[in-house]
């Protein structure tokens, strides 16, 4: 094992718009990238982005372990057009020994397929985004995330009746089954929500709890 076992390193394969967007995100991050892309084109485009950038075939394993991809403990495969080199990638980089291997999917069965040949962490970007704005656009809601289990978290706009009261005197649990994280105005700091704390005029409140109360909430809003 290298040094970068202890690292935040982060191998990316396929920098494509998904791979390239979590590569640059994470270097924003603070993490070093090695950006990795069997397109000449793409890793020049990358070249002055990422901490390192390669051309090789990430289904040869012999080129993965000459980079020295095997040091790192986690990767990002961003492949979703070709399903054949997204799995063959995802077991590749196993079989190296990345342990953690976050892979982009198209549809269950190709996440499925990832899940078996090593991909711990499956993403379906496409599809959770969609629901993510089909959320926004019907609802009343600012911004959503939705997690596994039944649980949410919205931003939303306080309701006019609850301007100027405390979250206490409002209720807000007890009525609708939704906590109060925090309050924020436009332009100023967040604050955490505390019982006395009064909803200020023109407020957004970021709640949370069961994913139905939080929608059923959120439609009540203004």
């Amino acid at each position: 094992m290298g040094d970068n076992e202890t690292t935040d390193n982060v191998v990316v394969v396929g920098l494509g718009r998904f791979g390239g967007a979590v590569a640059e995100s994470l270097v924003n991050l603070g993490h070093e990238v090695l950006g990795i892309d069997v397109d000449a084109r793409l890793v020049q485009e990358w070249s002055d982005r990422l901490t390192h950038v390669v051309e090789a075939d990430a289904t040869d394993t012999d080129a993965l372990r000459q980079l020295g991809v095997q040091d790192f403990s986690r990767a990002v495969v961003g492949i979703g057009t070709n399903l054949e080199t997204s799995v063959l990638t995802v077991l590749t980089l196993a079989e190296v020994g990345v342990r953690e291997i976050w892979a982009k999917a198209t549809s269950v069965k190709h996440g499925q397929i990832l899940s078996r040949v090593g991909a711990r962490h499956v993403i379906f970007p496409e599809a959770e985004m969609g629901e993510r704005v089909a959320h926004l656009i019907t609802g009343r809601m600012l911004d959503y995330i939705e997690f596994d289990d039944g649980f949410a978290i919205a931003k939303v706009r306080a309701p006019r009746e609850a301007t100027g009261r405390t979250l206490a005197d409002i209720g807000l649990r007890s009525k609708w089954g939704v906590t109060v994280v925090g309050i924020k105005l436009p332009g100023e700091d967040f604050t955490y929500a505390r019982p006395e704390t009064v909803v200020p005029s023109g407020g957004i409140l970021i709640v949370a709890g069961n994913t139905y109360k939080v929608e059923q909430f959120a439609a009540t809003t203004t």
